[in-house]
């Protein structure tokens, strides 16, 4: 057994996983076999959903399915909804919000109980976690805002039906399809931080629920979720201040500032999420005339790669760089936005207890002591 000390577990090998390749010499992100690029333009959430759950894309009728067995547990019970409101009177974060409805999720659950490793009542347990989660957030923001929370619409998509229960509008077609990639380019990613938290606290063989809801404790930390909304928060503060942005870059390279949206811990090349997002950017901006995110986000791209020349050492945009603005062309409250990182993720977390659960393994790391020697205990009147 090494006693190799690995600070942050950087370039440790944990498990095996058949759900998500990084390749970050080279740009690219795989679902079970597939390009991300391939998945967000072609396949719907619910799709890329059955392929993490079930690993293999699934037929017309397969999808169907599905998605109508989603669409069926979306709605929450209204003592969910109570304690959603009064945490919206608390002035609670968003993400302390769902972290707290997705616990009480489980008071609901109709197989409670049910045998950890029975992974047949896990994957209905996920179906009824993803399915929510959408309406815990929705309900959460709408509640704060001091309006009613909308019911679920089972016709919509997963994506169009939280877009509608959010701000109370069916959304557009370009609108529709632009989120639905989102939270597929956000659905997997290798074991990150909330990931691997799900998946120690399931090994344990505790539920569901439990993972799930530790696995938002850890996407909250702002070392792990958050960097989409600070870019929004950058390019906001831009727009308020009488610099153009160009401007604004230049004195903040000067200064020695650093721009929020650069750099990954994994991707040493343009992160092929942040492609993506920058064309539907492009595409909302077209669908809305309003291209000024655009503009700011595309001239502060240029200046860096072409003046400072960041890609050259290795840093380049991530996804938070484009989903900020993404986000915030759709209605989206920035606070939200780690929410919404969330949503799309529970898919993958559930993934990865469904595929630990089959090793049922304990992951039980070793720590290396650093204290004193051993000491010769003094009663305590002698001390």
């Amino acid at each position: 057994m090494s006693d190799e000390l690995r600070k942050g577990l950087e370039g440790v090998v944990a498990a095996e996983s058949a759900l998500s390749n990084i390749d970050g010499d080279e740009g690219r992100l795989i679902y079970c076999g597939y390009d991300i690029t391939d998945l967000a333009r072609e396949a719907s959430y619910e799709e890329v959903l059955y392929l993490l759950w079930n690993g293999t894309l699934p037929t017309r009728a397969e999808l169907d399915g599905f998605a109508d067995s989603m669409a069926a547990e979306r709605a929450v019970d209204e003592s969910v909804l109570a304690a959603l409101s009064a945490l919206a009177d608390a002035d609670e974060h968003p993400m302390a919000a769902l972290r707290t409805g997705i616990s009480m999720l489980s008071a609901a659950e109709p197989e409670r109980g049910a045998d950890p490793l029975d992974l047949d009542a896990a994957r209905r347990a996920g179906r009824r976690i993803v399915s929510r989660t959408p309406t815990l957030l929705a309900a959460y923001d709408r509640l704060r805002r001091g309006e009613e929370p909308l019911d679920p619409r089972e016709e919509l998509s997963y994506a169009g039906n939280f877009l509608y229960m959010l701000t109370g509008e069916e959304p557009t077609g370009t609108a529709e399809e632009t989120f639905d990639m989102a939270l597929t380019l956000h659905a997997d990613h290798g074991l990150n931080a909330s990931t691997f938290t799900a998946l120690v606290i399931a090994s344990t063989r505790a539920d569901l629920y439990s993972a799930v809801t530790g696995g938002v404790g850890a996407l909250s930390g702002s070392l792990h979720g958050g960097a989409n909304q600070d870019v929004m928060n950058t390019l906001l503060e831009i727009d308020d201040s009488e610099k153009d942005p160009l401007e604004w870059v230049r004195d903040t390279v000067a200064e020695g500032g650093r721009i929020p949206g650069w750099g990954h811990r994994v991707y040493n090349v343009t992160d092929p999420r942040a492609r993506i997002l920058r064309a539907k950017l492009e595409d909302l901006s077209a669908d809305t005339g309003r291209d000024k995110w655009l503009t700011y986000t595309s001239t502060i791209e240029e200046y860096l790669v072409d003046e400072v020349g960041l890609l050259e050492k290795g840093i380049a945009p991530n996804v938070d760089y484009y989903s900020g603005a993404v986000y915030y062309e759709l209605g989206i409250p920035v606070d939200m936005y780690t929410g919404i990182f969330a949503m799309a993720r529970t898919g993958g977390w559930v993934a990865h207890v469904l595929e630990y659960r089959e090793d049922d393994r304990l992951i039980r790391p070793r720590g290396r002591y650093v204290g004193p020697e051993p000491r010769e205990f003094v009663p305590l009147d002698e001390r």
